[in-house]
């Protein structure tokens, strides 16, 4: 039985998720979750075989919340779900420790085939884009990709400013102090060469940190 845990802060496809899943001989849903957090912490208490995971959600988005389950369940897979098909995005998600990408215009059998594939251990990408993606991955090990320049919670701190929060609410989401955050979002803009706010959002947006219509 595969035991699938669904973040997606969209509560009827989430919904319409569990339904498809739960009609799939040997698919059970064992939970649906609307956050990146949310999602980490579940994983890390029911132990999923697979998180089917949607890539923007608000505070810790799909990728970042891979990379976290992924360091503390090794066993488990995660599926990126996303209305995007940007490689760059796709090249993100593998390398955070994502084993597959679907897009969420897939069809069901498509989706169901994806979680069976990265339940076997196999990864999951489209045909259409596997040879850009691959490309990608080994471009990137021969140039310097500013993305990878920041660390995982360097990368959730430039999420939270991008979203509007202040140093305090980002410093109580995180269990930091205000001034660790101060110093996460100077160090970030040393690395990234940016001097103001504005340059950063900029970033956060053209790498899919941030959504277009913050």
């Amino acid at each position: 039985m595969i035991r699938v845990l669904i973040a997606d802060d969209h509560q009827v496809v989430a919904e319409g998720l569990r339904n498809l899943l739960e009609d799939q001989p040997g698919m059970t849903v064992i939970a649906c979750v609307t956050g990146g957090r949310e999602a980490v912490s579940t994983a890390i208490s029911m132990r999923p075989d697979v998180v089917l995971m949607d890539y923007r959600m608000g505070e810790l988005n799909g990728i970042e919340a891979a990379h976290l389950i992924r360091e503390r369940l090794p066993d488990t897979r995660v599926l990126i779900l996303s209305m995007e098909s940007d490689t760059h995005l796709i090249t993100w998600a593998l390398r955070a420790g994502a084993a597959g990408y679907v897009p969420k215009k897939s069809a069901a059998s498509e989706v169901v085939h994806a979680i069976r594939e990265v339940h076997a251990g196999r990864r999951y990408i489209r045909d259409e884009v596997r040879d850009e993606v691959l490309k990608s991955l080994v471009e990137e090990r021969h140039s310097a990709d500013p993305l990878a320049l920041l660390s995982s919670r360097e990368r959730q701190v430039l999420q939270l400013v991008t979203e509007g929060l202040t140093s305090a609410e980002i410093a109580s989401r995180l269990s930091l102090s205000p001034k660790t955050v101060e110093t996460y979002r100077s160090r970030m803009m040393e690395k990234l060469g940016v001097r103001d706010l504005p340059s950063l959002v900029r970033f956060a947006i053209r790498y899919g940190i941030a959504p277009l219509d913050i």
